[in-house]
Protein backbone atom coordinates (compact mmCIF):
# COMPACT_ATOMS: atom_id res chain seq x y z
CA UNK A 1 0.00 0.00 0.00
CA UNK A 2 1.50 3.34 -1.02
CA UNK A 3 1.66 6.40 1.19
CA UNK A 4 -1.19 8.93 0.83
CA UNK A 5 -0.13 11.74 -1.44
CA UNK A 6 -1.64 14.90 -2.83
CA UNK A 7 1.53 16.14 -4.52
CA UNK A 8 4.07 14.58 -6.81
CA UNK A 9 6.99 12.96 -5.03
CA UNK A 10 10.25 14.88 -5.26
CA UNK A 11 12.85 13.10 -7.37
CA UNK A 12 15.76 11.54 -5.53
CA UNK A 13 18.16 14.17 -6.89
CA UNK A 14 16.30 16.93 -5.00
CA UNK A 15 16.38 15.15 -1.63
CA UNK A 16 19.33 16.24 0.51
CA UNK A 17 21.85 13.59 1.43
CA UNK A 18 23.08 13.42 4.99
CA UNK A 19 26.76 12.88 5.66
CA UNK A 20 27.72 9.22 6.00
CA UNK A 21 28.48 7.89 9.45
CA UNK A 22 31.80 6.37 10.50
CA UNK A 23 30.73 3.00 9.12
CA UNK A 24 30.00 4.55 5.71
CA UNK A 25 26.23 4.13 6.12
CA UNK A 26 24.12 7.21 5.47
CA UNK A 27 22.78 8.67 8.71
CA UNK A 28 19.06 9.37 8.88
CA UNK A 29 17.87 12.93 8.87
CA UNK A 30 15.39 13.85 11.60
CA UNK A 31 12.88 15.95 9.70
CA UNK A 32 9.96 14.02 11.24
CA UNK A 33 10.90 15.26 14.72
CA UNK A 34 11.28 18.86 13.54
CA UNK A 35 7.89 18.62 11.86
CA UNK A 36 6.30 17.45 15.10
CA UNK A 37 7.95 20.25 17.08
CA UNK A 38 6.29 22.64 14.62
CA UNK A 39 2.96 20.86 15.22
CA UNK A 40 3.50 21.17 18.97
CA UNK A 41 3.92 24.94 18.56
CA UNK A 42 0.85 25.04 16.31
CA UNK A 43 -1.33 23.20 18.83
CA UNK A 44 0.02 25.46 21.60
CA UNK A 45 -1.10 28.51 19.61
CA UNK A 46 -4.41 26.71 19.04
CA UNK A 47 -4.96 26.41 22.78
CA UNK A 48 -3.77 29.94 23.52
CA UNK A 49 -6.53 31.13 21.18
CA UNK A 50 -9.04 28.58 22.46
CA UNK A 51 -8.41 29.27 26.13
CA UNK A 52 -7.98 33.03 25.89
CA UNK A 53 -11.65 33.60 26.62
CA UNK A 54 -11.38 31.62 29.88
CA UNK A 55 -8.48 33.72 31.14
CA UNK A 56 -10.20 36.98 30.17
CA UNK A 57 -13.60 35.78 31.35
CA UNK A 58 -13.66 37.53 34.73
CA UNK A 59 -13.39 40.84 32.79
CA UNK A 60 -15.67 39.81 29.91
CA UNK A 61 -18.32 38.61 32.36
CA UNK A 62 -18.38 42.05 33.96
CA UNK A 63 -18.30 43.93 30.62
CA UNK A 64 -21.22 41.91 29.21
CA UNK A 65 -23.01 41.46 32.58
CA UNK A 66 -23.33 37.68 32.16
CA UNK A 67 -24.90 35.29 34.72
CA UNK A 68 -23.18 31.87 35.26
CA UNK A 69 -25.66 30.10 32.96
CA UNK A 70 -24.77 32.37 30.01
CA UNK A 71 -21.08 32.07 30.84
CA UNK A 72 -21.40 28.29 30.49
CA UNK A 73 -23.23 28.69 27.18
CA UNK A 74 -20.56 31.05 25.86
CA UNK A 75 -17.76 28.70 26.90
CA UNK A 76 -19.49 25.81 25.15
CA UNK A 77 -20.10 27.63 21.83
CA UNK A 78 -16.68 26.79 20.40
CA UNK A 79 -17.19 23.08 21.01
CA UNK A 80 -20.55 22.83 19.23
CA UNK A 81 -19.12 23.53 15.79
CA UNK A 82 -15.71 22.06 16.63
CA UNK A 83 -17.31 18.69 17.39
CA UNK A 84 -19.72 18.87 14.44
CA UNK A 85 -16.88 19.32 11.94
CA UNK A 86 -14.60 16.53 13.18
CA UNK A 87 -15.77 13.65 10.98
CA UNK A 88 -16.31 15.73 7.80
CA UNK A 89 -12.82 17.20 8.11
CA UNK A 90 -11.37 13.78 8.98
CA UNK A 91 -12.74 12.45 5.70
CA UNK A 92 -11.31 15.45 3.82
CA UNK A 93 -7.91 14.90 5.45
CA UNK A 94 -7.88 11.25 4.34
CA UNK A 95 -8.84 12.29 0.80
CA UNK A 96 -6.81 15.46 0.21
CA UNK A 97 -4.00 15.16 2.76
CA UNK A 98 -3.40 16.99 6.05
CA UNK A 99 -1.25 19.86 4.73
CA UNK A 100 -4.01 21.74 2.91
CA UNK A 101 -6.58 21.26 5.69
CA UNK A 102 -4.30 22.30 8.52
CA UNK A 103 -3.09 25.41 6.66
CA UNK A 104 -6.65 26.51 5.86
CA UNK A 105 -7.54 25.94 9.52
CA UNK A 106 -4.79 28.31 10.66
CA UNK A 107 -5.94 31.13 8.39
CA UNK A 108 -9.59 30.66 9.33
CA UNK A 109 -9.23 30.42 13.08
CA UNK A 110 -6.75 33.31 13.19
CA UNK A 111 -9.31 35.52 11.47
CA UNK A 112 -12.14 34.31 13.72
CA UNK A 113 -10.08 34.91 16.88
CA UNK A 114 -9.30 38.46 15.79
CA UNK A 115 -12.99 39.08 15.04
CA UNK A 116 -13.93 37.86 18.54
CA UNK A 117 -11.96 40.82 19.89
CA UNK A 118 -14.48 43.11 18.21
CA UNK A 119 -17.55 41.48 19.83
CA UNK A 120 -20.03 43.96 21.27
CA UNK A 121 -21.95 41.57 23.51
CA UNK A 122 -22.97 38.00 24.24
CA UNK A 123 -24.50 37.25 20.81
CA UNK A 124 -21.60 38.50 18.67
CA UNK A 125 -19.05 36.79 20.92
CA UNK A 126 -21.08 33.58 20.74
CA UNK A 127 -21.09 33.70 16.91
CA UNK A 128 -17.34 34.39 16.81
CA UNK A 129 -16.70 31.40 19.07
CA UNK A 130 -18.77 29.21 16.75
CA UNK A 131 -16.52 30.38 13.90
CA UNK A 132 -13.36 29.52 15.82
CA UNK A 133 -14.77 26.02 16.42
CA UNK A 134 -15.39 25.43 12.69
CA UNK A 135 -11.95 26.59 11.64
CA UNK A 136 -9.90 24.86 14.35
CA UNK A 137 -11.60 21.49 13.84
CA UNK A 138 -9.12 20.08 11.32
CA UNK A 139 -5.94 20.56 13.35
CA UNK A 140 -5.89 17.52 15.65
CA UNK A 141 -7.21 14.91 13.15
CA UNK A 142 -4.60 16.20 10.68
CA UNK A 143 -1.94 15.79 13.36
CA UNK A 144 -3.06 12.20 13.97
CA UNK A 145 -2.84 11.55 10.23
CA UNK A 146 0.67 13.00 10.09
CA UNK A 147 1.65 10.76 13.01
CA UNK A 148 0.54 7.74 10.96
CA UNK A 149 2.37 8.93 7.82
CA UNK A 150 5.60 10.33 9.23
CA UNK A 151 6.42 8.29 12.33
CA UNK A 152 7.87 4.82 12.61
CA UNK A 153 5.48 2.65 14.61
CA UNK A 154 7.88 2.51 17.56
CA UNK A 155 7.95 6.34 17.72
CA UNK A 156 4.24 7.08 17.57
CA UNK A 157 3.78 7.31 21.33
CA UNK A 158 6.20 10.23 21.39
CA UNK A 159 4.72 11.61 18.18
CA UNK A 160 1.23 11.53 19.69
CA UNK A 161 2.25 13.18 22.94
CA UNK A 162 4.46 15.82 21.27
CA UNK A 163 1.45 16.74 19.13
CA UNK A 164 -1.02 16.74 22.01
CA UNK A 165 1.36 18.36 24.52
CA UNK A 166 0.72 21.62 22.73
CA UNK A 167 -2.65 21.69 24.51
CA UNK A 168 -1.40 22.08 28.11
CA UNK A 169 1.58 24.13 26.89
CA UNK A 170 -0.72 26.57 25.11
CA UNK A 171 -3.15 26.66 28.03
CA UNK A 172 -0.27 27.36 30.44
CA UNK A 173 1.51 29.96 28.31
CA UNK A 174 -1.82 31.46 27.34
CA UNK A 175 -2.65 32.12 30.97
CA UNK A 176 0.43 34.34 31.29
CA UNK A 177 0.45 35.72 27.74
CA UNK A 178 -3.19 36.78 27.65
CA UNK A 179 -3.04 38.38 31.11
CA UNK A 180 0.16 40.19 30.06
CA UNK A 181 -1.43 41.40 26.82
CA UNK A 182 -4.50 42.60 28.71
CA UNK A 183 -2.32 44.47 31.21
CA UNK A 184 -0.07 45.91 28.47
CA UNK A 185 -2.79 46.99 26.03
CA UNK A 186 -5.39 47.80 28.67
CA UNK A 187 -8.03 45.69 26.91
CA UNK A 188 -8.90 42.04 26.44
CA UNK A 189 -9.98 42.93 22.89
CA UNK A 190 -6.46 43.79 21.68
CA UNK A 191 -5.13 40.54 23.14
CA UNK A 192 -7.56 38.55 20.98
CA UNK A 193 -6.66 40.53 17.83
CA UNK A 194 -2.92 40.00 18.40
CA UNK A 195 -3.42 36.27 19.05
CA UNK A 196 -5.40 35.96 15.82
CA UNK A 197 -2.67 37.64 13.77
CA UNK A 198 -0.03 35.29 15.24
CA UNK A 199 -2.16 32.31 14.18
CA UNK A 200 -2.23 33.44 10.55
CA UNK A 201 1.58 33.59 10.62
CA UNK A 202 1.61 30.00 11.92
CA UNK A 203 -0.44 29.01 8.88
CA UNK A 204 2.32 30.30 6.62
CA UNK A 205 4.91 28.29 8.56
CA UNK A 206 2.82 25.12 8.24
CA UNK A 207 2.43 25.50 4.48
CA UNK A 208 6.17 26.08 4.11
CA UNK A 209 7.34 23.08 6.18
CA UNK A 210 4.65 20.38 6.38
CA UNK A 211 4.31 17.77 3.63
CA UNK A 212 1.82 14.92 3.17
CA UNK A 213 4.59 12.42 2.43
CA UNK A 214 8.21 12.24 3.70
CA UNK A 215 9.43 11.81 0.10
CA UNK A 216 7.95 15.19 -0.77
CA UNK A 217 10.13 17.00 1.77
CA UNK A 218 13.45 18.21 0.34
CA UNK A 219 15.22 17.91 3.70
CA UNK A 220 14.37 14.19 4.11
CA UNK A 221 17.17 11.94 2.92
CA UNK A 222 16.77 8.39 1.60
CA UNK A 223 17.77 6.82 4.93
CA UNK A 224 14.97 8.57 6.84
CA UNK A 225 12.37 7.93 4.11
CA UNK A 226 13.30 4.23 3.89
CA UNK A 227 13.21 3.88 7.68
CA UNK A 228 9.62 5.20 7.76
CA UNK A 229 8.56 3.19 4.70
CA UNK A 230 9.92 -0.04 6.18
CA UNK A 231 7.61 0.45 9.17
CA UNK A 232 4.68 1.10 6.84
CA UNK A 233 5.42 -2.03 4.82
CA UNK A 234 5.52 -4.13 7.99
CA UNK A 235 2.19 -2.69 9.15
CA UNK A 236 0.59 -3.24 5.74
CA UNK A 237 1.69 -6.88 5.74
CA UNK A 238 0.29 -7.40 9.23
CA UNK A 239 -2.97 -5.72 8.18
CA UNK A 240 -3.27 -8.05 5.19
CA UNK A 241 -2.80 -11.08 7.44
CA UNK A 242 -5.50 -9.69 9.78
CA UNK A 243 -7.92 -9.35 6.87
CA UNK A 244 -7.91 -5.55 6.66
CA UNK A 245 -9.13 -4.35 3.27
CA UNK A 246 -7.78 -0.79 3.54
CA UNK A 247 -11.11 0.84 2.64
CA UNK A 248 -11.74 4.50 3.42
CA UNK A 249 -14.74 4.20 5.71
CA UNK A 250 -16.04 4.88 9.21
CA UNK A 251 -19.25 2.85 9.62
CA UNK A 252 -17.56 -0.60 9.68
CA UNK A 253 -15.63 0.42 12.81
CA UNK A 254 -18.82 0.95 14.81
CA UNK A 255 -19.15 -2.78 15.55
CA UNK A 256 -15.82 -3.02 17.40
CA UNK A 257 -15.36 -2.59 21.15
CA UNK A 258 -12.00 -0.88 20.73
CA UNK A 259 -13.53 1.85 18.57
CA UNK A 260 -16.06 2.71 21.28
CA UNK A 261 -13.44 2.45 24.02
CA UNK A 262 -11.30 4.93 22.08
CA UNK A 263 -14.22 7.34 21.75
CA UNK A 264 -15.45 7.02 25.35
CA UNK A 265 -11.92 7.25 26.74
CA UNK A 266 -11.39 10.54 24.90
CA UNK A 267 -14.82 11.76 26.00
CA UNK A 268 -13.94 11.12 29.65
CA UNK A 269 -10.50 12.67 29.27
CA UNK A 270 -11.92 15.86 27.79
CA UNK A 271 -14.64 16.00 30.43
CA UNK A 272 -11.82 16.69 32.89
CA UNK A 273 -9.46 18.67 30.66
CA UNK A 274 -12.00 20.99 29.09
CA UNK A 275 -13.70 21.47 32.43
CA UNK A 276 -10.45 22.75 33.94
CA UNK A 277 -9.55 24.70 30.80
CA UNK A 278 -12.86 26.58 30.58
CA UNK A 279 -13.90 26.95 34.23
CA UNK A 280 -10.51 26.67 35.97
CA UNK A 281 -9.70 30.42 35.90
CA UNK A 282 -13.16 31.34 37.22
CA UNK A 283 -12.85 28.65 39.91
CA UNK A 284 -9.56 30.22 41.05
CA UNK A 285 -11.11 33.71 40.95
CA UNK A 286 -14.39 32.91 42.70
CA UNK A 287 -13.63 29.95 44.98
CA UNK A 288 -10.00 30.81 45.84
CA UNK A 289 -10.23 34.61 45.41
CA UNK A 290 -7.17 34.92 43.14
CA UNK A 291 -6.54 38.17 41.26
CA UNK A 292 -5.92 38.22 37.48
CA UNK A 293 -2.12 38.01 37.78
CA UNK A 294 -2.28 35.09 40.24
CA UNK A 295 -4.79 33.30 37.98
CA UNK A 296 -2.35 33.64 35.07
CA UNK A 297 0.60 32.15 36.97
CA UNK A 298 -1.50 29.42 38.61
CA UNK A 299 -2.83 28.43 35.18
CA UNK A 300 0.75 28.31 33.91
CA UNK A 301 1.82 26.00 36.77
CA UNK A 302 -1.18 23.66 36.42
CA UNK A 303 -1.04 23.29 32.64
CA UNK A 304 2.75 23.45 32.54
CA UNK A 305 2.73 20.32 34.73
CA UNK A 306 0.46 18.75 32.11
CA UNK A 307 2.96 19.57 29.35
CA UNK A 308 5.83 17.94 31.25
CA UNK A 309 3.69 14.93 32.13
CA UNK A 310 2.59 14.39 28.55
CA UNK A 311 6.11 14.46 27.09
CA UNK A 312 7.29 12.10 29.84
CA UNK A 313 4.35 9.73 29.31
CA UNK A 314 5.05 9.41 25.59
CA UNK A 315 8.75 8.77 26.20
CA UNK A 316 8.04 6.09 28.82
CA UNK A 317 5.54 4.37 26.51
CA UNK A 318 7.92 4.21 23.53
CA UNK A 319 10.92 3.12 25.58
CA UNK A 320 8.90 0.43 27.32
CA UNK A 321 7.60 -0.82 23.96
CA UNK A 322 11.16 -0.91 22.59
CA UNK A 323 12.14 -3.19 25.48
CA UNK A 324 9.71 -5.81 24.11
CA UNK A 325 6.59 -5.19 26.19
CA UNK A 326 3.25 -5.57 24.42
CA UNK A 327 1.19 -2.52 23.52
CA UNK A 328 -1.62 -3.69 25.81
CA UNK A 329 0.66 -4.03 28.80
CA UNK A 330 2.26 -0.62 28.27
CA UNK A 331 -0.88 1.37 27.50
CA UNK A 332 -3.19 -0.26 30.04
CA UNK A 333 -0.61 0.10 32.82
CA UNK A 334 0.30 3.72 32.11
CA UNK A 335 -3.19 4.95 31.33
CA UNK A 336 -4.81 2.94 34.13
CA UNK A 337 -2.36 4.47 36.61
CA UNK A 338 -2.97 7.96 35.26
CA UNK A 339 -6.76 7.52 35.60
CA UNK A 340 -6.45 6.39 39.23
CA UNK A 341 -4.27 9.38 40.15
CA UNK A 342 -6.63 11.81 38.38
CA UNK A 343 -9.66 10.48 40.29
CA UNK A 344 -7.83 10.64 43.63
CA UNK A 345 -6.47 14.13 42.95
CA UNK A 346 -9.86 15.58 41.97
CA UNK A 347 -11.48 14.12 45.08
CA UNK A 348 -8.69 15.76 47.08
CA UNK A 349 -9.42 19.17 45.54
CA UNK A 350 -13.03 18.96 46.77
CA UNK A 351 -11.79 18.36 50.32
CA UNK A 352 -8.89 20.80 50.81
CA UNK A 353 -9.56 24.43 51.70
CA UNK A 354 -6.04 25.83 51.25
CA UNK A 355 -5.58 27.59 47.89
CA UNK A 356 -1.94 26.58 47.38
CA UNK A 357 -2.72 22.93 48.10
CA UNK A 358 -5.58 23.06 45.59
CA UNK A 359 -3.21 24.38 42.88
CA UNK A 360 -0.67 21.65 43.72
CA UNK A 361 -3.32 18.93 43.51
CA UNK A 362 -4.64 20.29 40.21
CA UNK A 363 -1.06 20.29 38.89
CA UNK A 364 -0.68 16.61 39.84
CA UNK A 365 -4.03 15.86 38.20
CA UNK A 366 -2.97 17.58 34.99
CA UNK A 367 0.47 15.89 34.99
CA UNK A 368 -1.08 12.41 34.93
CA UNK A 369 -4.20 13.31 32.94
CA UNK A 370 -2.10 14.34 29.96
CA UNK A 371 -0.58 10.85 29.67
CA UNK A 372 -3.85 10.04 27.90
CA UNK A 373 -2.52 12.14 25.02
CA UNK A 374 -1.13 8.76 23.92
CA UNK A 375 -4.62 8.26 22.50
CA UNK A 376 -3.53 10.20 19.40
CA UNK A 377 -1.56 7.11 18.39
CA UNK A 378 -4.72 4.97 18.47
CA UNK A 379 -6.33 6.07 15.17
CA UNK A 380 -3.27 4.77 13.32
CA UNK A 381 -3.24 1.57 15.43
CA UNK A 382 -6.89 0.76 14.73
CA UNK A 383 -7.22 2.13 11.19
CA UNK A 384 -3.73 2.37 9.73
CA UNK A 385 -2.71 5.29 7.52
CA UNK A 386 -5.77 4.92 5.31
CA UNK A 387 -8.35 5.79 7.98
CA UNK A 388 -6.25 7.61 10.59
CA UNK A 389 -7.88 10.92 9.66
CA UNK A 390 -11.51 9.86 9.95
CA UNK A 391 -10.88 7.78 13.09
CA UNK A 392 -9.07 10.73 14.63
CA UNK A 393 -12.08 12.85 13.73
CA UNK A 394 -14.49 10.34 15.30
CA UNK A 395 -12.39 10.20 18.46
CA UNK A 396 -12.20 13.98 18.66
CA UNK A 397 -15.93 14.30 17.99
CA UNK A 398 -16.56 12.15 21.06
CA UNK A 399 -14.11 14.16 23.13
CA UNK A 400 -15.70 17.41 22.13
CA UNK A 401 -19.16 16.26 23.08
CA UNK A 402 -17.64 16.76 26.53
CA UNK A 403 -16.37 20.08 25.25
CA UNK A 404 -19.82 21.56 24.74
CA UNK A 405 -21.67 19.64 27.48
CA UNK A 406 -19.19 20.24 30.31
CA UNK A 407 -19.13 24.08 30.35
CA UNK A 408 -22.94 24.20 30.28
CA UNK A 409 -23.33 21.58 33.04
CA UNK A 410 -20.74 23.30 35.23
CA UNK A 411 -22.48 26.64 34.68
CA UNK A 412 -25.80 25.15 35.74
CA UNK A 413 -24.21 23.48 38.79
CA UNK A 414 -22.44 26.65 39.93
CA UNK A 415 -25.54 28.76 39.26
CA UNK A 416 -27.77 26.39 41.24
CA UNK A 417 -25.46 25.63 44.18
CA UNK A 418 -23.18 28.66 44.35
CA UNK A 419 -20.31 26.20 44.80
CA UNK A 420 -17.77 24.28 42.70
CA UNK A 421 -17.88 21.07 44.77
CA UNK A 422 -20.40 19.21 42.59
CA UNK A 423 -18.66 20.49 39.46
CA UNK A 424 -15.44 18.86 40.65
CA UNK A 425 -17.33 15.64 41.36
CA UNK A 426 -18.66 15.81 37.77
CA UNK A 427 -15.00 15.80 36.67
CA UNK A 428 -14.43 12.74 38.87
CA UNK A 429 -17.21 10.91 37.02
CA UNK A 430 -15.61 11.81 33.67
CA UNK A 431 -12.28 10.46 34.91
CA UNK A 432 -13.92 7.15 35.89
CA UNK A 433 -15.33 6.78 32.34
CA UNK A 434 -11.82 7.44 31.02
CA UNK A 435 -10.31 4.86 33.38
CA UNK A 436 -12.69 2.06 32.38
CA UNK A 437 -12.21 2.80 28.67
CA UNK A 438 -8.41 2.75 28.70
CA UNK A 439 -8.48 -0.68 30.35
CA UNK A 440 -10.84 -2.38 27.87
CA UNK A 441 -9.32 -1.02 24.65
CA UNK A 442 -7.18 -3.51 22.67
CA UNK A 443 -3.99 -1.68 21.62
CA UNK A 444 -2.36 -4.70 19.97
CA UNK A 445 -4.13 -5.03 16.65
CA UNK A 446 -5.51 -3.14 13.68
CA UNK A 447 -9.23 -3.61 13.14
CA UNK A 448 -10.17 -5.70 10.05
CA UNK A 449 -11.82 -2.96 7.96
Amino acid sequence: MSLPSTESVAPASTIQDAKPGKDGVQRRTNVRWKLFVLLLILVAVNYIDRGSISVALPIIQKDFNLPPELVGLLLSAFFWTYALMQIPLGLLIDKFGPRKIITASCFGWGAATAVSGLAGGFLTMFIARLGIGVTEAGVMPAGGKLNAIWMHKKERGRGATILDAGAPLGAGIGGILITWLIATTGSWRYSFIIAGAATVLMGLAVWWYVRDNPRQHRAVNDAEAEYIEASHAEEDAAAERAGSKGKRALLPYLKFRSFWAMCLGWLGFNGVFYGLLTWGPLYLAQAKHFNLNTIGWSTFVIFGAGFVGEILGGTIADKWRESGASANRVMRTLLGLSSAVVVAGLVGVTIVADSTTAVVLLSVVMFFLRWVGLFWSIPSILGGRTNAGVLGGAMNLSGNISGFVTPIVVGLIVGATGSYTWALLYFVGAAVIMGVSVLVLDYNKRLPV
